[in-house]
């Protein structure tokens, strides 16, 4: 009777870890990049906003190179999102109070993924935000999307800050169409 029960037991185990296992092999990345330019004649304490250009998402492509499909995805979760100076070659961070940023694609309400309300003055030439558990399913299945970036900042700023964005999304899809 106890080896019937450990029998059991272990193939419970088995099927358990071999179901994770074939899980992890549904998950995947997608990283995507754009880039927004602050004008050095913003006025400080005041809120303004930032549209990124269109970001193509190349979503049908990515699925197929990852063996699945638009259909069998379950969720779209953005996992990181950093920021890093490009010019001036000596800019920081240190002029943001803070910085939002929103999704937004044609049909869809904006959404809030990204943030950081409280940045240190000693931040560097990066900055990684904080990042909402939000599924953006719908967002990265469209063809594109924009992101839309709300900063307050609280320096004068005497020449443009080009910011590269890098973005990255997990993707989870169901296990062999189950």
């Amino acid at each position: 009777m106890k080896y019937r029960s450990l029998i059991i037991l272990s193939l419970l185990l088995l099927t358990y870890v071999s179901c994770k296992k074939l899980d992890k092999l549904t998950q995947f990345d997608m990283d995507y990049d754009s880039s927004i330019t602050i004008k050095s004649t913003v006025g400080i304490n005041l809120p303004f906003n930032i549209y990124t250009p269109d970001i193509t998402t190349n979503s049908e492509s990515t699925f197929k190179s990852n063996d699945t499909r638009k259909d069998l995805i379950e969720k779209i979760v953005l996992k990181t999102l950093q920021m890093t100076i490009k010019t001036p070659s000596d800019g920081d961070f240190s002029f943001l109070k803070s910085i939002e940023i929103k999704i937004a694609a044609d049909g869809l309400s904006d959404k809030k993924i990204a943030w950081n309300y409280d940045i240190p003055n000693n931040v560097g030439n990066k900055l990684s935000l904080q990042t909402s558990s939000d599924d953006l399913k719908e967002y990265i299945m469209k063809d594109s999307y924009k992101l839309k970036v709300t900063t307050t900042t609280d320096k004068i700023l005497t020449q443009d800050h080009t910011i590269d964005i890098h973005s990255v999304f997990f993707v989870d899809a169901k296990i062999l169409g189950l």
